[in-house]
């Protein structure tokens, strides 16, 4: 009998030859390839061939899940640190600073208003629930952000770089959740959430991307100058950048998410040659798809008919509020009074500032902050329900975001080109 093994791997060189060679036609449907990889994980599961399995004798297996989608979300940061040029300064990130300061919150607490007042959670409970599903997905949204270094959009731009920077941010919102599930008396833990999850490991996480990276590429230039390393083995020096990052932040309580983050800002700046930067970002892009086969075949495969049933309802009841009035909300609102970068004169249109509320996709990150709360004693009822409404909300996303991710996107940039061609440059960006 051939091993399962083996059959998984068959499966999965037959998945990448179809999706490779087929990619031209698909590129083409209004649909994402992610919808592909979730119902191959379908096929793939309990309800198929049973030829990916992460539970055994009833018991889920949350450890491999968390590990594969911290690695996966860690290089897609990375990714998109990479792709942006723009200057350092408020004006210039100031549609960055509103969504992650402004409607990231909004969406944690209008998550955690809908758990506790619809869904009869207690306070830290529905606040962990909002902080994983808070953070919008860099990985699944590849549609959405910027498509290359010179990809100036600030519609793509702003969906990068809050795709890059919500997925470390939510942590703190984790461990509030965490640390309310264990002591309602919130007195007791405040201060040191503040102090430590909330300043320290942000201030560590910044601190680290920018010294790390700094000294990778100061070694990296001093050891080009006596002798050029393989071209081969040239391309790793970005996986390192990223281990290196991620581990060393990791050791002094920083986050890792915001350090790799931050370090790809730092390397994008850091080479005065754009083919090398632009190499290093091919390479990471193809492992990034790679990984994001992976991560949703194994969702697909975790999913199970009874409990997504048990927990409809208040799946349903999640999924319109976020995706139908928190996240819409929220954006109108963090965009109200904001200017387009390249004409300071008009302000947003209108439906940019929609796309901004309706592109909100969840994937990776929520997934890696569920494992996560796994691991730090989240288990029973609780865990189960929070576990099946993410779930679901993921799904959904894959879904609906990824059915109107291409018409929409293809839509926007049909007008701004019209805009293009019937306005000069200076005055262009009514649509931005």
């Amino acid at each position: 009998m051939v091993d399962i093994y083996i059959i998984d791997l068959f499966v999965l060189g037959l998945l990448l030859l179809f999706v490779t060679l087929g990619s031209g036609w698909i590129s083409r449907l209004p649909l994402s390839f992610a919808i592909i990889y979730l119902v191959v994980g379908i096929i793939l599961g309990p309800y198929g061939f049973g030829l990916i399995q992460l539970r055994r004798a009833g018991v889920f297996n949350a450890e491999v899940l968390e590990r594969l989608t911290e690695f996966v979300v860690i290089i897609s940061v990375f990714s998109c640190g990479l792709k942006i040029v723009r200057p350092l300064g408020w004006r210039s990130w100031s549609i960055t600073t509103r969504l992650i300061v402004f409607l990231m919150p909004f969406s944690i607490f209008g998550i955690a208003v809908v758990g506790k007042l619809l869904l009869g959670m207690n306070w830290g409970e529905a606040i962990l629930l909002g902080a994983i599903l808070a953070p919008t997905d860099p990985v699944l949204a590849s549609e959405v952000q910027l498509t290359d270094i010179n990809d100036e959009d600030e519609l793509r731009f702003g969906l990068t770089s809050e795709g890059g920077l919500n997925d470390a941010l939510a942590f703190p919102f984790v461990y509030f959740g965490l640390y309310a599930l264990k002591d309602n008396n919130w007195n007791n833990w405040l201060k040191d959430w503040v102090s430590i999850d909330l300043t320290w490991a942000i201030v560590a996480g910044i601190g680290m991307g920018i010294i790390v990276a700094k000294t990778v590429v100061w070694i990296e230039r001093k050891i080009q100058k006596r002798r050029r390393p393989d071209e081969l083995m040239e391309d790793f020096i970005a996986i390192s950048t990223i281990l290196l990052t991620y581990s060393l932040t990791e050791m002094v309580n920083g986050y890792g998410f915001l350090a790799v983050f931050v370090a790809g800002l730092v390397v994008q700046r850091s080479y005065k040659n754009p083919d090398h930067t632009l190499a290093k970002l091919e390479f990471i892009e193809r492992m990034e798809k790679l990984l994001e086969i992976g991560t949703i075949l194994l969702l697909g495969s975790i999913l199970l008919f009874q409990p997504m049933f048990t927990y409809a309802f208040q799946s349903l009841l999640v999924i319109v509020f976020l995706f139908i009035i928190i996240r819409p909300v929220g954006a109108w609102l963090s965009t109200i009074g904001k200017r387009s970068p390249s004409s300071r004169r008009r302000y947003l249109h209108p439906f940019t500032r929609g796309l901004f509320g309706w592109f909100g996709i969840r994937g990776v990150g929520s997934l890696y902050y569920l494992a996560y709360a796994f691991g730090k004693g989240l288990d029973g009822k609780i865990a189960e329900e929070i576990s099946w409404i993410t779930y679901t909300t993921v799904v959904v996303s894959v879904i609906v975001h990824g059915i109107s991710s291409t018409p929409l996107m293809n839509w926007y940039e049909r007008y701004i080109a019209e805009r293009r061609d019937a306005h000069p440059p200076a005055t262009i960006s009514e649509f931005e």
